[in-house]
């Protein structure tokens, strides 16, 4: 191959769990879940002792204390995450300006080009990999390929404080023994499609043509043909484009009344309209997400002309949405709301008055 990159994907391993067994000396050793203990609580992160058990991020709390009777539970303390984090972004700075965060606590590096003209990828994520653990006393995985996607597999392979490089001879015969779940893109409701069209791993999926994955997937069609060859061109961004700004409230007591709805709807609408004045965000898309108490979703979006900034455009388009959507059958456990669609005002089409000057008849 010509003009191959080398890029690292570095994963933090169970981030909010470490810094707080790293800050406590009392919790190291034990299983501890990182995020509210409530009824309506939710894992943030679970250390690796409590992963043993079964609890996972983004499990209800009151079901990782169901596996672990042990569980130790810890509020977040996000200011802390974020100043680690940004230690952590230092470290990568020494190597390449070419960093793309995914989240607070996992990253992209192309380091083609590096600061310290390290020859091999896998030389400079073992020397980050040690700098975080001198530094900030925590450990990290580290892959290293030629793209991103492979990179990103290879980070997982392993955990904890794992390295692995994924070299691009090797690659084809790796992807051939991938489990399909494994791969960037597919979740539950994908991976069960592809078991029905008997694709189980790499090589299966390589068999199935761009045509039919097209039918079937969609946009994300090519993409699943490209990465099953090894194929992923996308490079890594130092500027990511915010797509979205949005939040969502989950509620101690599941909700059924219109009164309550809508109140609870125009608290989320005021909490939307700081976040996008905050991040200076501009989209034309608002989003309705609805949770019901039997954790089913539905998800309701309507696109306006103008651009969402005020509550006088994003309030009636989210009664709107609410119309759309059933109230009445189900309570509802969680409300969200979010503006996409980014607009750049200086593409978009403006109407501008102006006079045109015609000569007299005669």
């Amino acid at each position: 191959m010509d003009n191959i990159r080398k890029i690292i994907h570095i994963d933090m391993d169970a981030f909010f769990a470490a810094v707080e067994q790293r800050d406590n000396p009392e919790l190291r050793g034990k299983p501890i879940a990182v995020g509210f203990d409530g009824p309506r609580g939710v894992v943030s992160t679970a250390s690796y002792e409590a992963r043993r058990y079964g609890v996972r991020s983004a499990m209800s709390m009151a079901k990782a204390k169901q596996l672990c009777k042990e569980l130790i539970i810890v509020p977040c303390r996000h200011e802390v995450y974020k100043e680690v984090s940004r230690q952590i972004h230092a470290i990568f700075q020494r190597y390449t300006d070419l960093i793309e965060p995914l989240s607070i606590d996992e990253a992209f590096l192309d380091v083609t080009c590096n600061k310290p003209k390290i020859l091999l990828a896998q030389d400079i994520a073992r020397e980050i990999k040690e700098a975080i653990r001198q530094e900030t006393e925590l450990t990290a995985s580290a892959g290293v390929s030629y793209n991103k996607f492979l990179a990103k597999i290879a980070s997982d392979y392993r955990k904890p404080d794992g390295l692995f490089t994924i070299h691009p001879d090797r690659a084809l015969d790796f992807i051939a023994t991938l489990p399909i779940e494994d791969f960037w893109g597919v979740g539950p409701k994908t991976r069960e499609t592809m078991h029905r069209m008997g694709i189980f791993n790499g090589e299966q999926l390589r068999q199935c043509s761009l045509k039919h994955l097209t039918e079937v997937f969609g946009k994300a069609g090519p993409t699943f043909y490209n990465f099953a060859r090894g194929i992923d061109e996308r490079p890594v961004e130092n500027v990511r484009i915010r797509k979205s700004v949005g939040c969502e409230q989950t509620f101690l007591e599941d909700i059924n009344k219109r009164s309550a709805i809508i109140i609870e709807l125009y608290h989320t609408v005021m909490e939307l309209l700081t976040r996008l004045e905050k991040s200076g965000f501009r989209g034309l898309t608002l989003s309705l997400k609805i949770k019901y108490s039997d954790f089913t979703n539905i998800t309701r979006s309507i696109t306006s002309d103008r651009v969402l900034t005020k509550k006088q455009d994003i309030l009636p388009l989210a009664k709107e949405l609410l119309r759309q959507v059933d109230t009445t059958t189900k309570p509802i456990r969680l409300i969200g709301l979010s503006v996409s669609n980014p607009c750049d005002d200086k593409k978009r089409p403006q109407w501008v008055e102006q006079e045109l000057h015609f000569k007299e008849w005669d």
